[in-house]
């Protein structure tokens, strides 16, 4: 195979990185709702850790992004 298309192979495995990183959140947030459901008077504490926890998660979505790039156009 030509180094090119080796390339765009790796930027599409790569793309579940994002995948995760969208599910991740979806879960957190899921978790999260459930929590604030079942015990309203903790909601600060729950939504604050919700939050970090969607953070880190996102992040590794983006990492994975900015890793598509680099394998594309570097």
């Amino acid at each position: 195979m030509e180094l090119e298309v080796l390339k765009y192979i790796g930027a599409g495995i790569m793309a579940f990185g994002m995948l995760g990183g969208a599910v991740g959140v979806g879960l957190i947030f899921n978790g999260a709702t459930q929590a604030i459901a079942r015990n309203p008077s903790a909601e600060s504490k729950i939504l604050k850790a919700a939050i970090v926890g969607a953070g880190l998660a996102e992040a590794l979505g983006l990492f994975a992004f900015a890793g598509i790039f680099v394998i594309l156009f570097v």
